[in-house]
């Protein structure tokens, strides 16, 4: 895991050396271990590096045989050790034990196809100096971060969005048209990101330029498969086969020459992937939990239970209001953009705990989005399959009965937030009863819904549990992943996803629908294949989805500072929003009448990030709750 960072061009700026220098500092943290560069007319490439394969040697960028390619690489290939003998049989000659070498080989030996051979996750750019063409790509499932900004002349690129703002002429300026889905989701899902002229690589792309010759060329070359018929097996079959592939992913992902752990939060997934672990190391496994004050938001009680069960070396965080708001810039400015899920808050610190005794970790992410462990699956199925029945009364019934839900005092905020989430509180459609209901916070515009109606309309004729799980893969997982990235680089740790090996994805997605979604509850498969590895109370407890106690929070007396952030009148937020709105939500919220919490979190790191990037009023450090604010950097 590092940092990478570069750009080309028919001409490069007089001072290169110096600009990719800054770029690789502003993401020292992604690689405390080396930074190494190399420059010559027409590129500059950086590197930082956290060594955790072949740490004497494997340094970046690295060159081949004759130094005709130069590369620099953030990720893992966890198969390189099985591409090496073809590619030494073929001519090929090794000086080190490193995947990033077999990169520089299996380009040597295939070109851009050799993406295709890789199983791992990687970000990475390989230039060919005589042909003057850069190569760049980002791994499958998106488990790496590429960024990147093309000017016309010039291809600047780096690992974090931070990094390509210490590039001459590239300023951080918002990207007014992404406010909409922003607002919807949380996150983008798109190319675009929230910073003018800042794209994403995609998931399961690559990309070419050829210096002199026009604009870079952006080329899929995997997407998650799309089965529209399903083997005939029994359920015995499906459930050894996905045990003995977890295995697989598992094992591999185990390849270190560092300390290695396991985040725990107690839940299905990381606690299988933990007692698989432990049956496959010699010497003790390190697991790392984090919880609340505030219990009843807390999953530490079941990550003991299962260290316990499965003999770990089990390590805790807890933290509190303070702890949880006062981070929340640095983590900002971490994440390059908003931060999305609170969740994130709570990552960043059993990152920290961890970074204290290994450099890489083990993580649950992936299953619900494989194997359909998200309530909202079967909730929208089943609100589909009644609101038609429904819709027989006439709609000024149903429009009456809405409105009562949504006023009436008779009904406490919890009942009208469940009767909410249903046909009968809502109005019929997609957009009402899946997007507004389970994603969107605020924004109604139908263009905030564009990039995920990309997916949940690729294929017409698709069942619709593949259909959503398919969407989410391609959006709402991608954002996860980053999370999971930055928090985890942000102390300088490596996480590893074994659920999102590509071959494993492509075994889910071929499973049917009613191996994965059965009776209402989802990861059937994934729990009747690991009931022997745990206890059954783990496997089968209700799912608490790493919550948070910030809708308490923001009740709290203390909070009325962060909401004097939301008010400032020299913020980011203050030309998009109506400030007589704004202040009957907060009204909402301190009173309890109505749980505004998604709405409040995101105007809030919207307002955070605008102070941080974009006006500069705000550093990275600042106690929020106290209402102090420091200078910029």
């Amino acid at each position: 895991m590092c940092g990478i960072a570069g750009f080309t061009g028919v001409t490069l700026i007089s001072d290169a050396e110096s600009v990719v220098r800054r770029m690789t500092a502003a993401i020292a943290h992604r690689g405390p271990d080396d930074h190494r560069f190399y420059n010559d007319s027409s590129v500059s490439l950086g590197h930082r590096r956290l060594s955790i394969i072949d740490v004497s040697s494997g340094h970046q960028p690295m060159t081949n045989e004759d130094g005709g390619l130069w590369l620099i690489y953030n990720g893992e290939i966890f198969n390189h050790a099985s591409l090496r003998p073809a590619l030494e049989a073929a001519g090929h000659r090794y000086i080190t034990h490193c995947d990033t070498e077999t990169i520089l080989h299996a380009y040597e030996q295939y070109g851009p196809d050799c993406v295709k051979k890789f199983r791992g996750m990687f970000a990475f750019a390989i230039w060919n100096k005589d042909a003057r063409t850069l190569f760049c790509a980002r791994d499958r499932l998106g488990i790496k971060p590429f960024y990147y900004h093309w000017d016309g002349e010039r291809l600047v690129f780096a690992s974090e969005i931070k990094a390509l703002l210490c590039y001459p002429g590239i300023s951080a300026r918002l990207n007014e048209s992404t406010i909409p889905e922003y607002l919807a989701f949380g996150y983008l899902s798109g190319e675009e990101t929230m910073f003018k002229g800042i794209r994403k690589l995609m998931p399961g792309h690559h990309l070419t330029l050829q210096v002199d010759g026009g604009p870079p060329r952006i080329e899929r070359y995997w997407d998650v498969p799309r089965p529209t018929q399903f083997e005939k097996r029994d359920d015995a079959d499906w459930i050894d086969e996905c045990r003995q592939r977890l295995e697989e992913t598992v094992r591999m992902r185990l390849m270190s020459d560092v300390p290695l752990g396991m985040f725990l939060s107690g839940g299905v997934d990381s606690s299988a992937i933990a007692a698989l672990m432990k049956r496959m190391v010699d010497g003790p496994v390190k697991t790392f939990a984090v919880g609340y004050n505030e219990v009843q938001y807390s999953e530490l009680s079941y990550a003991r239970q299962v260290a316990d069960s499965i003999g770990t070396e089990h390590n805790e965080i807890v933290i509190g209001m303070e702890d949880f708001f006062n981070v929340l810039p640095n983590l900002i400015w971490h994440e390059d953009e908003p931060i999305t899920w609170p969740s994130s808050v709570s990552l960043y610190f059993v990152s920290k705990l961890a970074a204290e005794q290994v450099k890489v970790v083990l993580t649950g992410e992936g299953s619900d989005e494989l194997f359909a462990g998200y309530a909202r699956y079967h909730t929208y199925a089943w609100n589909e399959k009644w609101s038609g029945t429904y819709d027989i009364l006439p709609a000024s019934l149903r429009g009456f009965v809405r409105n009562q839900i949504g006023t009436s005092a008779l009904l406490s905020a919890s009942l009208r937030r469940k009767l909410q989430h249903t046909f009968v509180g809502r109005s019929p459609g997609l957009q009402s009863l899946y997007l507004d209901n389970f994603y969107s916070a605020f924004s109604r515009e139908p263009a905030a819904y564009d990039n995920f109606l990309q997916y949940w309309n690729a294929d017409a004729g698709e069942e619709l549990l593949p259909k959503m799980l398919y969407a989410d893969q391609k959006t709402y997982l991608v954002e996860l992943l980053m999370k999971q990235d930055q928090m985890s680089m942000a102390n300088s740790i490596e996480s590893r996803v074994p659920f999102l090996d590509h071959p494993f994805v492509e075994f889910a997605a071929g499973v049917p629908g009613h191996m994965k979604l059965r009776n209402g509850e989802g990861k059937y498969i994934l729990k009747r294949a690991i009931e022997d590895l745990l206890p059954h109370d783990i496997i089968y407890r209700k799912k608490m989805g790493f919550p948070t106690p910030l809708r308490s929070w923001l009740q709290d007396a203390r909070s009325e500072n962060l909401f004097n952030i939301l008010r400032d009148p020299r913020g980011i937020l203050a030309p998009h929003i109506d400030r007589k709105e704004l202040e009957s939500l907060l009204a909402r919220q301190r009173s309890g009448r109505e749980d505004c919490t998604d709405r409040l979190w995101r105007l809030l790191n919207f307002q955070l990030w605008g102070d941080i990037f974009i006006t500069g009023r705000r550093g990275r450090r600042e106690s929020l709750l106290a209402g102090e604010t420091l200078l910029a950097r």
